[in-house]
């Protein structure tokens, strides 16, 4: 279980939102809504433990997360098979062999990434997420360059493997990903400007 209780972060120094809680059980997702800049990157990466939280706590092991952003991630003088092999060492773990018909991906095993359009791209970034073993992801915004093809076949690879093996997603994204998730609007978690405290992260 993924459980987070009256958190508060900041972007650049300055609370961004405030006192946000939610629980998540394995074989779910939480989805969350808000306009541009209301925090939810900001959010996801206090949760994945990549900055500190002003306030409250978030109930979760540190060994099962993993947080994605809109970057692809990926060594562009590698091929697609170099790329989720070198990921899958770093977890100590073995590449699946169902990864590329999950990402479209087996007709491209030996093309130098740095080739691939940005929607490949993109597909072989979040295949990533299926060689690391980690089973709370922060996604932000994961289906960016995927055309509508490539969403669905991300969004049946998160609810028919990661969740359905007992995974957990907190998923930023504006598109209906087509997946049973309850969502989460942050706008009422909007931090009050005259909220104490602020830390001195960069926000990258």
């Amino acid at each position: 279980m993924l459980r987070v209780t009256n958190v508060t972060c900041a972007r650049g120094g300055i609370p961004v939102l405030s006192d946000v809680s939610f629980e998540v059980i394995a074989g779910q997702a939480l989805v969350l809504r808000g306009p541009n800049g209301i925090g939810k990157t900001t959010l996801l990466r206090t949760l994945a433990g990549l900055q500190p939280a002003l306030a409250g706590d978030v109930d979760a092991d540190v060994d099962d997360l993993a947080y994605a952003s809109h970057a692809d991630g990926i060594k562009t003088a590698l091929s697609v098979t170099e790329n989720l092999k070198f990921w899958a060492d770093v977890y100590g773990n073995p590449v699946p062999d169902t990864i590329w018909e999950a990402f479209d991906l087996a007709d491209l095993q030996d093309r130098i990434a740095g080739t691939l359009s940005a929607g490949q791209k993109r597909r072989l970034g979040l295949a990533r997420l299926g060689v690391i073993g980690r089973k709370i992801l922060f996604l932000d915004e994961p289906t960016v360059s995927l055309d509508g093809f490539s969403v669905k076949l991300f969004a049946k690879w998160l609810q028919d493997t990661h969740l359905a093996g007992g995974g957990i997603a907190v998923i930023a994204t504006h598109i209906d990903l087509g997946i049973d998730a309850p969502e989460l609007d942050l706008t009422p978690f909007k931090a009050d400007l005259n909220f104490g405290g602020g830390a001195d992260e960069a926000f990258l």
